[in-house]
């Protein structure tokens, strides 16, 4: 018999969607200076793979290869302007069930102010994400209420977690970025002893880690 070579470690893989629709410049440009803090967090539990995905003017969404090093993604953000358009929230999460059925995505990420979609077919897709074990984490700038309704269901389908941050706030969105990244990466169990109240209320959401 053949000698059995031991399994080699991969990375943890993770989607980064952000909505770049005009509005969202700012916002857009906050989240790529604290998007390193993902793969910060992700160093000790094994690493981080990122692939940042996006959607803006007339129907356009664009997604990268899967990147391992900050300083690239932050150079690929960096070349992305906002334009003006209507969500895409679906084909986000259309492409995520395709990367899911190549491999295993232990997380897509979501950052957006509005969703302009029907919730319906949204929360299908979701709940196709949950059952290939893809949580969503759904992050919402701003207080559009109709927004958050969609978006805490797509959370909840998926058996992701939804949080809101206020607009300009960059440390609560980094330490939202902090916590899912450690959490896709190391588990439930590391995303516990994280301790930071970010790290507390998304863990409050997700299910218990089986027996």
């Amino acid at each position: 018999m053949p000698a059995l070579r031991p399994g080699v470690h991969r990375p943890a893989r993770m989607i980064f969607a952000v909505d770049a629709t005009a509005s969202r410049q700012p916002s857009w440009d906050r989240a790529c200076q604290l998007q390193t803090e993902m793969f910060l967090a992700a160093a000790a539990h094994g690493g981080l793979e990122v692939q940042l995905a996006y959607y803006r003017g007339f129907g356009e969404f664009a997604a990268t290869p899967f990147i391992a090093d900050g300083a690239l993604l932050a150079k690929r953000m960096a070349g992305v302007a906002c334009q003006g358009g209507q969500t895409q929230i679906g084909k986000v999460l259309q492409h995520a069930l395709g990367e899911a059925a190549k491999e295993r995505l232990h997380a897509l990420v979501f950052v957006g102010d509005a969703v302009e979609e029907a919730a319906d077919p949204l929360c299908h897709l979701a709940g196709q994400l949950g059952v290939r074990g893809t949580p969503v984490f759904a992050f919402q700038e701003g207080h559009d209420p109709q927004a958050a309704s969609t978006l805490k269901q797509i959370a909840s389908l998926s058996r992701g977690a939804y949080a809101p941050f206020g607009a300009g706030s960059a440390a609560a969105l980094r330490d939202l970025l902090r916590a899912v990244a450690t959490y896709a990466a190391g588990g439930h169990g590391a995303l516990t002893r994280l301790g930071s109240p970010a790290a507390r209320a998304l863990a409050a959401q997700l299910p218990a880690p089986a027996a």
